[in-house]
């Protein structure tokens, strides 16, 4: 009997991919409030006795981390709506699926990238 072709990944494969998904989600949310409280509590940092040209300097790097901060929190909660995402496609049992080809994107690169939506295939068409 030849094997047939997979269309889509077994449930039992999911519920791995769920179990992997929602731990990262869970690490990116604790990662994001991190990231907010530290642009939302940047206050005095016992500068105030200091020369005026430090807490100038001391001003400059605060909003620049602040800058970075802002910026970092972005990217975390897309990528928390992409891991959201993901698990709407294991409840359609579409997960794996590459939105380009059809085809089944690889385990492992589902493991690393746990919410990628094209395989590697479909990336190198893209450049």
């Amino acid at each position: 009997m030849a094997e047939e072709l997979k269309v889509r990944y077994s449930d039992k494969e999911l519920e791995e991919f769920r179990t992997l998904i929602e731990e990262k989600m869970e690490k990116a949310k604790s990662h994001l409030e991190l990231l907010k409280s530290s642009y939302m509590n940047d206050g005095n940092n016992g500068t105030d006795d200091t020369s005026p040209t430090f807490k100038a300097f001391e001003e400059g790097s605060e909003t620049m981390s602040k800058e970075a901060n802002t910026q970092l929190a972005i990217r975390q909660e897309k990528f928390i709506r992409d891991l959201k995402n993901a698990l709407m496609r294991i409840e359609n049992k579409t997960y794996g699926i590459c939105r380009v080809t059809g085809k089944l994107i690889n385990k492992e690169r589902l493991k690393l990238v746990p919410h990628a939506t094209l395989s590697i295939e479909a990336k190198n068409m893209q450049k």
